[in-house]
C-alpha cells in the first residue's frame, strides 16, 4: 500500500521559464500554495480513517452558510472558500489551526499533483481516442472522422458498455506524478514545479510528497 503522505493546496498561475546555473533553460509551473490551516483531524478511533481537512482561499463571512460558518469559527482562523481532506497515515502531532506552509517542500523533491484537467467539449473518437478514422478516398462519403461500427449481430445485439466513442473530452481529475520541485519560495507562498501540472491557470490543485 502506497505511503500517504502531505501535502497542501494551491491555486496554479500559470507557466514560465527559469534559468538555471549553467544557462540552461528549464520550463516551470507557477503554483501559489498555502498557507493552509488544519480545520479538522480526522482519527481512526472517530472518523476510521486518520486525515486532516485543509483550508485555502479566504473568503467573507456572509458568502458561507450557516453550517459552513459554525464548522470554520470553531478553529478561529478566518472562513475560506476551499476545504479539501488529505490522508495521513498519522495525524499525531498535528493542532486544530495549525498552518501547512510551502516549507514542507524542498528543492529537488519528487511530487505528485492533482488537478482537474481542461475541458475540451464534446468530442469525436479520433482527438478523443486516436482513432484513425475511414478511409479519405474509394467511396467514404462525409464520415471520414467517425468512429466506424459500433453494434454487434444478434448475439450480443447491443453496444456494449465501455465502448470508445463521441463524447465529453476532459475536465476530469487528473494526477500527474513524478514532478520534481524546482523552487520553495516560502515568503511569497510560491511553488516552482519543474513542466507542467493538471489544469487551467487559476485551477485548484493539490500538491503531494511523492509517497
Amino acid at each position: 500500500m502506497a505511503k500517504k503522505t502531505l501535502g497542501i493546496i494551491g491555486r496554479k498561475l500559470g507557466m514560465t521559464r527559469v534559468f538555471s546555473d549553467d544557462g540552461t533553460v528549464v520550463p516551470v509551473t507557477v503554483i501559489a500554495a498555502g498557507p493552509c490551516p488544519v480545520m479538522q483531524i480526522r482519527t481512526q478511533e472517530t472518523d476510521g480513517y486518520t486525515a486532516l481537512q485543509l483550508a485555502f482561499d479566504e473568503r467573507e463571512e456572509k458568502e458561507l452558510n450557516k453550517p459552513e460558518r459554525g464548522h470554520q469559527a470553531k478553529v478561529g482562523k478566518g472562513f475560506f472558500r476551499q476545504l479539501r481532506e488529505i490522508r495521513l497515515d498519522n495525524v499525531e502531532g498535528y493542532e486544530l489551526g495549525q498552518e501547512i506552509t510551502v516549507s514542507i517542500f524542498a528543492q529537488g523533491d519528487k511530487v505528485k499533483v492533482t488537478g482537474t484537467s481542461i475541458g475540451k467539449g464534446f468530442q469525436g473518437p479520433m482527438k478523443r481516442y486516436g482513432f484513425g478514422g475511414l478511409k479519405a478516398t474509394h467511396g467514404t462519403e462525409k464520415a471520414h472522422r467517425s468512429g466506424g461500427s459500433i453494434g454487434h449481430n444478434t448475439e450480443p445485439g447491443k453496444v456494449m458498455k465501455g465502448k470508445k466513442m463521441a463524447g465529453h473530452m476532459g475536465a476530469r481529475t487528473v494526477t500527474s506524478i513524478n514532478l520534481e520541485i524546482y523552487d520553495v519560495r516560502p515568503e511569497n507562498n510560491i511553488i516552482l514545479v519543474k513542466g507542467q501540472v493538471p489544469g487551467h491557470r487559476n485551477g485548484l490543485v493539490m500538491i503531494r510528497k511523492q509517497g
